[in-house]
């Protein structure tokens, strides 16, 4: 640990604070402001599509202008997008709250990339704890974000108006935390500068295939479920305190672990430690389809969390034995980007289904995209030795 890492840490959380208030309210705002209600989550399915799109120009930016600089534009643009969700809710614009949104997903590209700058800021040695501590700052997000959600949501005359206006402070708080931070000097690419390989080549290795199939369905089954919650919750009547009591949970379980993730995957391996992850996911779905009272919603989502992290944070590991120096930019924006057309599709699917469908169905289909995951991983531990940059 040192400053920098830490003060990283807390802009994860900071991040992790808009991302809690978005999945909270997002929801609840476009069913309320939405034409039809399966279209209900589309302002979160706008988050996570501007965030796809604005994958592969993040990744230009930091080539050009390095982390820091990269950081900062996304966190100014963290600040507009918030006020115009609060422009937009205040004005009853459904159209208006999910291009704010959009426009809020290259905070959520940007942002993403803390977990790829941590080990840049500690030694190689260290690299797995690093990535894990970076994560660990989410747990600000899990206490602060549930309860900025309620305490603002009745702040103005319209309500949830005042939780956006309040994210507007969140992104400012984060910009001067990484005025603090001094990443390892960015050298622009010279005019003609190789780039190493090229992705069609890096995805030639069994484990870089895996290690973004991993990331991406572990992430969109948590995606999938934890978007799905508040609207499920609210079908069974809970009171809107209960769904943010879960989600905190939930949040809790994505990011307490990162504390000691790290310490496990440096001992027994990446692979393993997906593989608990896949359990974890796979307990979520049981406890849910168990029943509907506030108790199964807060264990299923706890566990939810916990197999997310556990998923994400070894598959994160992995896919950084997987590129040189010169490749990192093309290859985390690749991760990146599918990581956020799999959450694209499945925020959108999460609100189209709950609303349609029901809990129950959604939490079978989930079965599939867990199913993909374990044998996935069950392939490349098969294989003698996986490939390795």
């Amino acid at each position: 640990m040192n400053r920098h890492l830490l003060l990283l840490a807390l802009c994860q959380g900071l991040f992790l604070t808009n991302n809690v208030v978005f999945i909270t309210i997002n929801g609840l705002v476009g069913l309320a402001l939405a034409p039809v209600g399966w279209l209900a989550t589309l302002p979160v399915t706008g988050y996570v599509v501007g965030a796809a799109i604005s994958a592969p120009l993040v990744a230009r930016i930091q080539r050009q202008l390095g982390r820091k600089r990269s950081f900062q534009i996304g966190l100014m643009v963290a600040a507009g997008s918030a006020a115009l969700c609060a422009l937009a809710i205040s004005t009853r614009q459904f159209w208006l709250l999910v291009t704010a949104t959009l426009i809020a997903g290259f905070y959520s590209a940007n942002a993403a990339l803390y977990r790829f700058a941590g080990p840049e800021l500690v030694g190689p040695a260290h690299k797995e704890k690093a990535i894990s501590l970076v994560l660990a700052g989410g747990i600000l997000g899990a206490f602060i974000g549930p309860n900025l959600a309620s305490s603002t949501r009745q702040m103005l005359e319209v309500p949830f108006a005042g939780a956006y206006v309040a994210l507007v402070g969140v992104a400012l708080l984060s910009l001067v935390a990484l005025s603090f931070i001094e990443f390892p000097r960015h050298e622009p690419p010279a005019p003609g500068a190789g780039t190493g390989r090229s992705v069609a080549e890096l995805a030639r290795q069994p484990a870089f295939v895996v290690a973004i199939a991993a990331g991406a369905l572990g992430y969109g089954v948590m995606n999938l479920l934890m978007a799905a919650t508040p609207l499920a919750m609210q079908q069974c009547r809970h009171p809107f305190e209960s769904a943010a009591l879960v989600l905190e949970w939930h949040v809790l379980g994505m990011f307490v672990p990162g504390f000691f993730t790290g310490h496990l995957i440096k001992r027994f391996g990446a692979l393993p430690i997906m593989g608990v992850g896949v359990l974890l996911n796979l307990a979520c779905v049981v406890v849910a389809l168990s029943g509907v009272d506030v108790m199964q919603f807060l264990v299923a989502l706890t566990a939810l969390g916990v197999g997310w992290n556990f998923l994400f944070t070894g598959a994160t590991t992995l896919f950084t034995t997987t590129y040189r120096p010169e490749e990192k930019n093309k290859a985390q924006g690749t991760m990146d980007m599918c990581v956020f057309a799999t959450m694209a599709v499945t925020s959108f699917a999460s609100g189209a289904l709950v609303t349609t469908q029901g809990w129950t169905l959604l939490n079978y289909g989930s079965l599939l995209p867990i199913a993909m995951v374990a044998a996935a991983l069950a392939w490349l531990a098969l294989r003698p030795r996986p490939a390795i940059a």
